[in-house]
């Protein structure tokens, strides 16, 4: 999209300008081109955005709000690590929010504190989810964890996997209630996968993040849970590493009367000053004997 990493910093408002048309061309090209008949959402069908892990990357703000236009999206769900260290210093990196036009539904990550919590409860269009708490938002019910963990914070102990699990396990117990209250909860979100798993048969669909890759896997008990990779490929300190991290983010697609996934996008980027995208599109197992994912590449 633009030179090296180098000419990336000092050009960066033209870089996430270009890779937010880069996104913008690709979807317009995959939705003129695609003729597979195994799945065409309709106007009703509902249309969730997945994000996760942008690591204070400022470019996945022109990214989202790219998508949110191209796929006429009705909510955003972030499942964590929109931050670094969580720092007040931070907050204003998550300004932007406001004007991405759709609700945005967020839950704490390990790189999101307290003070970036209460930060984003002021905002009129995002619902953070914490301790299990449902809200209805865009014609679904959805709940979430945040994160037990604080990894900026060195001097708390590490609680690993064993905390995260205990969150899940108290996600799950708040499902339950819902559901015995006769208000079933549609989507659960967590950060982390461990927690997520916790989930497995008190609701349809679980999302996560975290590991900075995608997962999907459909459960012992019959939850699909679907893990993100990291929409800030991996903020702007991939800008370090020896190859850019992908920068990634999935389309939801849910049926309004039964809110089922019936199938999603997956948009993939190159990472940061790389000029390959694609987008490919997948359905539940089950659904359609023998369909296969199909890929738009630009490269």
């Amino acid at each position: 999209v633009v030179g090296d990493a180098r000419s990336i910093v000092t050009d960066f408002d033209v870089y996430q300008r270009e890779l937010a048309r880069l996104v913008t061309n690709v979807t317009k090209l995959y939705d003129a081109t695609s003729t597979l008949p195994v799945y065409r959402p309709d106007p009703a069908t509902l249309r969730v955005l997945h994000v996760s892990d942008i690591h204070l990357n400022p470019a996945s703000w022109q990214i989202i709000g790219s998508l949110v236009r191209q796929y006429d999206i009705d909510v955003i769900i972030d499942s964590g690590d929109t931050m670094d260290h969580g720092s007040a210093v931070e907050n204003g990196f998550l300004d932007p929010i406001r004007d991405l036009g759709a609700p945005y539904v967020w839950v704490r990550g390990n790189h999101d504190s307290r003070i970036t919590q209460m930060y984003l409860e002021r905002f009129k269009n995002v619902h953070v989810l914490d301790d299990g708490r449902a809200v209805d938002v865009g014609g679904l019910r959805v709940a979430g964890m945040g994160d037990p963990q604080f990894t900026p914070d060195r001097s708390l102990p590490d609680q690993g996997a064993a905390a995260e699990r205990m969150a899940g396990m108290r996600l799950a117990s708040a499902l339950r209630a819902q559901e015995q209250a006769g208000t079933p909860v549609d989507i659960a979100v967590t950060h982390e996968p461990d927690a997520a798993r916790e989930t497995d048969g008190t609701v349809p669909l679980v999302l996560a993040g975290h590991v900075h890759h995608r997962q999907n896997e459909l459960m012992r008990f019959g939850t699909r849970l679907k893990v993100e990779g990291s929409t800030g490929g991996g903020g702007l300190r991939a800008l370090q590493n020896k190859k850019p991290e992908k920068v990634r983010a999935s389309v939801l697609y849910l049926d309004r009367t039964t809110r089922r996934l019936q199938a999603w996008d997956e948009i993939t980027l190159g990472g940061l000053g790389l000029t390959t995208a694609e987008v490919s599109r997948h359905l539940p197992e089950g659904n359609q004997p023998g369909a296969t994912p199909s890929p738009i590449r630009f490269g």
